[in-house]
């Protein structure tokens, strides 16, 4: 018994001997290192390239259906004579989805604002509407419910859009997108180069 407590710090120590040991490094031969970068110099201006291209037919495609909607909504209006404050404000919808467009357009971001000031003119709209069909009733059964409940949606959007304007003025965020720097401006005299470029 004496003699197997003994040998067993002996055993222990062996263990931990070989646990310290480094394992051996492999190294990647520089071959597929090559073969890699030019694969990705290849690829990275195929991929992008296919990415613009869907991007900009999206955008084409947005702002002439956005302009065909433009358009029937001014026959409309010419055919009936006169323009309500719908109408306009329909029209301004319009027009906003096309700023839309435009600000995605140079910059490749989605500008958030923008949905919610839609959103609050299609609320404004809709808002409009519902005290046109209060009038409409003489007050006879008139339900004021979902007045308060366009009026609250339409606060609450007014809250949020506060907090956005606050949050990117307040924490602006650095251009993440290189082609949208580079319509810009800014960076269209430098040229973007790869880290592995540098070894």
């Amino acid at each position: 018994m004496a003699q197997e407590r003994h040998d067993r710090p002996k055993h222990d120590k062996a263990d931990s001997a070989q646990e310290d040991t480094p394992l051996p490094i492999v190294e990647v031969p520089r071959v597929f290192t090559r073969i890699d970068r030019t694969i990705a110099r290849f690829i990275d201006p195929l991929g992008n390239l296919l990415v613009d291209i869907f991007h900009y037919m999206a955008l084409f495609a947005i702002g002439a259906a956005t302009v065909s909607a433009a358009i029937y909504e001014f026959t409309l209006i010419f055919n009936k004579g006169h323009a309500t404050v719908a109408d306009l404000l329909l029209l301004f919808i319009y027009l906003e989805i096309g700023a839309m467009v435009g600000i995605y357009f140079r910059t490749s971001r989605m500008p958030v604002r923008f949905l919610v000031y839609v959103a609050i003119t299609a609320l404004t709209r809709l808002l409009i509407g519902e005290v046109g069909r209060l009038e409409a009733a003489h007050g006879k059964a008139a339900d004021f419910s979902q007045l308060a409940w366009i009026a609250v949606s339409a606060f609450i959007l007014s809250l949020a859009l506060l907090l956005l304007r606050y949050g990117s003025a307040r924490f602006p965020t650095p251009p993440s997108d290189y082609q949208s720097q580079l319509r810009v401006g800014r960076f269209a005299a430098r040229q973007r180069r790869r880290p592995e470029d540098h070894e």
